[in-house]
């Protein structure tokens, strides 16, 4: 007898659910919607006649004020619910657009910088496209004379954008665009912080691709050129990885040994971690 009465109220709250999507009604038409509702509850509920003809005379127990009261109290609870849902659906929607507008956005801005940047790479690793008296310094340079619509990076903005170019065609394995992005990072930005990082990504992309000579050749320029640079230890480790692959574990000892002796304790803890392995592969005593 409880579950038969459970049921009509499921009843009245899955119809009074898609009622709050629609718009607003008004007091009375809301009001009229829940005494039928209440009404059929009842028919439901007491099909042998009105509650006062009932109570006493059968087991289903005889409907008051109150219960009548607690199923509107609930009805308007379940439009309430309905409302709320409603309004944030709504509210996550708009946020919804807003990201993407920002997003679109935010790549339309990055793409208009990497082409900034790429053009005026190529520009300076080819000096004869330049023209009489041109330099690359004037392309990257924020003083150079320029449209007042052109979009040209400052020099440290700039550098870290094409090394980060670079940086992720090595990640992704495709090696030989990764040189040569590095490559003209690295002509293009002379003197920027992210040079010794390019030219070690070089030489690392060629021992990646299975050429350690090549790499022992680049590795080996880039710590000698600037031993001062970030990633001049690196080079110097990374060298004696070639020359074992070149199967000179004498020499790579030698690389080895230097590396401890120049940089000792300011080495990088993965460098610091990854020595004695090194040392252990190539027998160095």
């Amino acid at each position: 007898m409880r579950l038969s009465f459970l049921l009509p109220l499921l009843a009245v709250a899955t119809l009074a659910a898609p009622l709050a999507a629609r718009e607003p009604a008004t007091p009375e038409q809301r009001l009229g919607r829940l005494e039928h509702q209440v009404r059929q509850v009842q028919r439901q509920v007491f099909p042998k006649g009105q509650p006062a003809d009932t109570a006493g005379l059968v087991d289903d127990p005889a409907a008051t004020k109150d219960s009548v009261d607690t199923l509107t109290t609930r009805l308007d609870a379940v439009e309430r619910q309905m409302s709320d849902l409603v309004r944030t659906s709504e509210e996550n929607s708009h946020r919804l657009s807003v990201m993407e507008t920002d997003l679109a956005r935010l790549r339309a801005e990055q793409d208009s910088r990497f082409k900034s940047i790429e053009s005026g790479a190529t520009a300076a690793a080819n000096p004869t496209a330049l023209g009489d008296g041109a330099t690359p310094a004037a392309i990257v340079s924020p003083a150079a004379t320029t449209p007042a619509t052109a979009v040209v990076p400052d020099v440290e903005t700039g550098g870290e954008i094409a090394y980060t170019k670079g940086f992720d065609l090595w990640n992704a394995k495709k090696y030989d665009a990764a040189i040569t992005q590095l490559r003209t990072m690295a002509a293009a930005f002379p003197g920027h912080r992210r040079v010794s990082w390019a030219n070690n990504l070089v030489g690392r992309a060629q021992l990646d691709k299975g050429q350690p000579r090549a790499a022992a050749e680049a590795l080996l320029a880039n710590y000698r050129g600037n031993p001062k640079g970030e990633r001049a230890a690196d080079s110097l480790f990374y060298l004696g990885q070639s020359l074992v692959k070149l199967g000179q574990p004498s020499q790579a000892c030698k690389a080895y040994s230097e590396l401890q002796a120049v940089y000792g304790s300011t080495l990088r803890a993965p460098l610091k971690a990854m020595l004695p392995a090194a040392l252990a592969q190539s027998k160095c005593g």
